[in-house]
């Protein structure tokens, strides 16, 4: 049995990995992709305006509630703990392929950059977003976020250690460089289309209501040092959103 959870972790690891590679392009909006931002179902702008709002409020609900403290603990009652994270994972999965089946492009241009060089820098942005997200995720621990390190304790009979607060490298000017990255590369396109926007907007609206829901449970498990280091650290732009 041990041994199949840990098979169970990884093959959702590699799902989610596949999937999250999918949506770089689909945010990137790269012509070979089959679907991206700008490109999927036609519809009339008002209704697919709002489809697409219901799509990203649908990511937004899954994402932040699954991963709240309180859902875990009933949600543990009926999955085990063990495979709480990579179930979040397959949820996470879903969401987003409902997301990329049924995102309606909305026609229009807000700006397009023609400076090769502007553009250039631009997607320079883009990629160094995505960078800053993947490097974020093993700067505390990847294969934790990703559910690995539960099936492998678990299959070597082991205990994790406790929580500890640190703050290495990106964690040292931000307090969530995972959203940084997130914001950087939603927002740096030399193209920016209606979609494109609405999903820049809608994408930025979750990223800060659930800031706040995570930063609630990081004080719980914390308490004042990481409190002391909301003092200190800005949110998600270097000395912005500091709270007292």
């Amino acid at each position: 049995m041990r041994a199949l959870m840990m098979l169970f972790a990884v093959g959702c690891y590699f799902a989610f990995f596949a999937t999250f590679l999918y949506l770089v392009g689909w945010v990137g909006g790269f012509d070979f992709m089959p679907t991206h931002v700008d490109k999927g179902p036609a519809m009339a702008p008002a209704t697919a305006a709002l489809v697409d709002i219901a799509l990203i409020a649908l990511f937004g609900i899954q994402h932040s509630a699954m991963a709240r403290q309180s859902f875990k603990d009933g949600w543990t009652k009926v999955v085990s703990p063990v495979l709480e994270r990579s179930v979040y994972l397959l949820a996470t999965i879903a969401v987003l392929f409902i997301l990329f089946r049924f995102w309606s492009p909305i026609e229009g241009t807000v700006w397009s950059v023609q400076n090769e060089t502007g553009r250039m820098i631009l997607w320079g942005m883009f990629w160094l977003g995505w960078a800053i997200l993947f490097i974020s995720t093993w700067l505390l621990n990847h294969f934790e976020l990703f559910g690995l390190q539960q099936a492998w304790l678990h299959l070597r009979g082991k205990e994790a250690a406790p929580p500890r607060m640190r703050t290495p490298l990106f964690y040292k000017s931000v307090r969530h460089p995972l959203y940084t990255g997130f914001f950087i590369a939603f927002w740096a396109t030399p193209d920016m289309t209606y979609s494109h926007l609405l999903a820049a907007v809608g994408f930025t609206a979750y990223i800060l209501v659930g800031i706040a829901y995570e930063e609630k449970d990081l004080l719980r498990v914390f308490g004042n040092e990481y409190a002391e280091y909301r003092k200190q650290v800005g949110k998600i732009i270097p000395g912005i959103g500091k709270q007292g």
